[in-house]
C-alpha cells in the first residue's frame, strides 16, 4: 500500500476531488472505519438516486439510527448533484456522522449553482502519485513516458499503454461529452489533440481556434473544461498587475505525462531530447503543483517571460513575494548559457533565490544560480511553499 501525502480531515465532512484513476476510491475505502459506501458509477444506485434523491435520505437515516453508521461515502457525487441537498440536511440533523463525497469533475458542482453545503464540508484534491510517495520504487524514465496514475501502478508496460490509450480515447473524449460537459464531441476531440501538442507552451487561443476550426470562445471554454475536470492546470505569466495578468497568455499543462503522451500517440515512442525536455519540465511543474495542493499552501505558480524572449520556467509566489525562480533542464550537464533567463530575471530581482533543476548528480553553483538535482529540489520543496 502506498502512503499518500494528502491529509484528509479526521472528523469533518469533506469533498475529495481528483481525475479518474488517481486513487480516490481506494484511499477513501482504506480510511473508512464504520461506514456505508454509495458508488454512483454503479447503474442501480445511480438510477435509484437520480430518480428519487429523497430515498438517499431515508436510507441514510436507517443506516445511522439502526446500524450505527458514522461515515457515509458518496463516490462520483457530481453524477447526482441533487443529493447534496439531502446531505446538507443530514449533516445538520446528525452532527456525529460525517459525509465523504468524491468526484472526478468539480464542474457540475462549482458551475451548476448546486448546494455546496454552505461551508459544512471542506475540499481536498488528489493527484497522480508523486515522487515522494513512490520514492524507493520511482523511475524517472518510466514516469516521463507513462506518468504516475494509480490505475497504472504495478502494471506491465503493455498493460500501462493500453490503460492510458483507453483513458485518452474513452474517458477524455466520450465520457466528458456523456456528462454534458462538451456537447460538440468532434470539436472537443480536435481541441484535445492540439492542446496535447501545445502541452506546456504559451497558449494563443485564437491561433488554436484556427487550427482546430473552433471559435476563440470555444477554445477558451474547452480549456476551462480541462481545468474544471482536473485534467489540466493553468500557469499564468508573472505580471504585478492582476488586471493585466488576466488578459495575458497562460500556459497549460496536462495533469499527467502519460496522458499527454497517450493523446499524442507517443506511448510506444522513445524519448528524443526535445520530447524528454518538455516532459521533464511538465514533470517538475506537476510535482510542484501537487505539493502546493497537499500542503494546503497559499503559494501560486507563474512563469516569467520578457518581450525579448528571456524566460524562467517557474516562479513560486506566496503572499505577493517571489520565493524562488526555477529553470528546468533535462540534460545531465549544465553550463552558463542555460542560466540566461535566470540571470536576466535576477538583475531586477536580486533578493530572489535562483535555481536550475536538472538531471545532474550533485548540486553546485553557477555564479548566483544554485544547480540542483531534481531529487534534491523535490525533497526540499516545502521550504519555498
Amino acid at each position: 500500500m502506498i502512503k499518500r501525502l494528502i491529509n484528509l480531515p479526521e472528523k469533518s465532512s469533506f469533498f475529495l476531488f481528483g481525475a479518474r484513476q488517481t486513487g480516490k476510491s481506494t484511499l477513501v475505502r482504506e480510511n473508512l472505519k464504520n461506514g456505508w459506501y454509495v458508488d454512483l458509477l454503479h447503474s442501480e444506485e445511480y438510477h435509484l438516486y437520480l430518480k428519487a434523491p429523497e430515498q438517499f435520505r431515508r436510507n441514510s437515516v436507517y443506516k445511522i439510527e439502526k446500524e450505527g453508521v458514522t461515515e457515509i461515502v458518496i463516490d462520483e457525487i457530481q453524477r447526482v448533484p441533487a443529493l447534496l441537498n439531502e446531505i446538507h440536511s443530514l449533516i445538520a440533523d446528525y452532527p456525529g456522522t460525517r459525509f465523504i463525497m468524491t468526484g472526478s469533475s468539480a464542474r457540475k458542482l462549482c458551475r451548476g449553482g448546486v448546494n455546496l453545503l454552505g461551508g459544512r464540508a471542506v475540499e481536498r484534491r488528489l493527484h497522480p502519485l508523486t515522487y515522494l510517495e513512490q520514492k524507493e520504487n520511482f523511475n524517472l524514465e518510466t514516469a516521463l513516458r507513462f506518468g504516475t496514475l494509480v490505475g497504472c501502478a504495478g502494471k506491465s508496460e503493455i498493460e500501462t499503454q493500453e490503460t492510458l490509450a483507453a483513458y485518452a480515447d474513452t474517458y477524455l473524449r466520450e465520457e466528458i461529452q456523456s456528462e454534458g460537459i462538451a456537447r460538440n464531441l468532434a470539436g472537443f476531440s480536435r481541441f484535445l489533440d492540439i492542446a496535447a501538442a501545445r502541452n506546456g507552451e504559451i497558449v494563443n487561443q485564437t491561433g488554436i481556434g484556427r487550427e482546430c476550426g473552433l471559435s476563440c470562445n470555444s477554445v477558451k471554454s474547452y480549456y476551462s473544461i480541462l481545468e474544471d475536470t482536473l485534467i489540466g492546470i493553468r500557469i499564468d505569466p508573472y505580471i504585478k498587475s492582476v488586471g493585466k495578468r488576466v488578459s495575458a497568455h497562460p500556459k497549460y499543462y496536462l495533469f499527467d505525462t502519460g496522458i499527454a503522451n497517450a493523446l499524442q500517440k507517443q506511448l510506444t515512442a522513445g524519448l528524443d531530447p526535445v520530447r524528454r525536455g518538455r516532459l521533464f519540465e511538465q514533470f517538475i511543474v506537476l510535482e510542484t503543483y501537487r505539493m502546493i495542493s497537499y500542503r494546503r499552501s497559499e503559494a501560486e505558480l507563474f512563469y516569467w517571460r520578457t518581450r525579448s524572449g528571456s524566460e524562467v520556467d517557474l516562479l513560486i509566489v506566496k503572499h505577493g513575494t517571489i520565493q524562488a525562480a526555477i529553470e528546468i533542464k533535462s540534460g545531465t550537464s549544465v553550463a552558463q548559457p542555460d542560466c540566461r533567463g535566470l540571470r536576466d530575471f535576477g538583475q531586477n530581482n536580486p533578493d530572489v533565490p535562483l535555481f536550475l533543476v536538472g538531471a545532474i548528480g550533485q548540486p553546485f553553483f553557477l555564479g548566483n544560480v544554485q544547480v540542483l538535482p531534481w531529487e534534491r529540489y523535490l525533497e526540499n520543496l516545502e521550504q519555498w511553499l
